[in-house]
């Protein structure tokens, strides 16, 4: 995890580094929808993963004196979704947004730590991104860690019954043990039957949250074009 990631808009300060190499280890994975969604002091053990494995991913993760972590994953459209690792001398964050080098702005999802605001993805949105292609050869392409990788984003009062079933997969696939995943997809997915509505109003083709604390009870990138906005639309809500 050497090479330098430079995004124009984002904090000018810090040193961001590609995070991609994280993937490969089940470790980062369990220690990621720990920190972002549940219980980081559970035993590890339970869902496959080594304890000093996982103490050591969760001081990577948080450690200040280290370059930032940036994972991403590109999609339709020339759009990619950001997640860094954003590690404060006093604060701890995972910051997530969208990005169209034509913007000269960023999108903002929402944050998950100190700073938490969300959610940042409606289901359609999620599995759509997962789901997508992309060009070149930066970020995530398996499409099963471009799910967990934005999950930490999901509030969505409409959810399909298989959307644990569709986590679950995708934690043993990404290396979490199989007879435990299904728990711990349930745990990460409580009933969502209260939460936020996503809707299309007349102000932009991009759907906004009904949530007050997601950064997307507005329009998301306010200020693109027109156009831009159609494009991000179709990108996040696929065919």
């Amino acid at each position: 995890m050497t090479d330098a990631v430079h995004i124009p808009e984002y904090l000018e300060d810090c040193e961001l580094v590609a995070g991609e190499d994280l993937a490969h280890d089940p470790a980062f994975w369990l220690a990621h929808v720990l920190l972002t969604m549940g219980d980081p002091g559970e035993k590890s053990e339970r869902y496959g993963v080594e304890a000093s494995a996982y103490e050591e991913m969760v001081d990577r993760l948080g450690d200040p004196e280290q370059p930032w972590p940036v994972l991403r994953v590109p999609f339709d459209g020339g759009h990619t979704a950001y997640a860094v690792y954003a590690n404060f001398e006093d604060m701890n964050n995972v910051d997530y947004f969208v990005r169209h080098p034509a913007w000269g702005r960023l999108g903002f999802l929402g944050d998950c730590g100190a700073d938490e605001a969300g959610p940042g993805l409606s289901w359609v949105e999620l599995t759509t991104l997962a789901a997508s292609t992309q060009d070149g050869d930066e970020g995530l392409s398996d499409a099963s860690q471009r799910l967990l990788l934005l999950l930490p984003m999901l509030g969505d009062a409409d959810m399909p019954s298989e959307a644990p079933a569709v986590v679950s997969r995708a934690l043993a696939h990404c290396g979490i043990r199989a007879d435990a995943a299904d728990e711990l997809a349930a745990a990460l997915l409580p009933d969502h039957a209260d939460g936020p509505r996503w809707i299309v109003t007349g102000d932009s083709p991009i759907a906004v949250c009904s949530s007050p604390y997601s950064p997307r009870h507005v329009p998301i990138a306010l200020g693109i074009s027109t156009d831009q906005a159609q494009a991000l639309a179709d990108s996040l809500s696929g065919p």
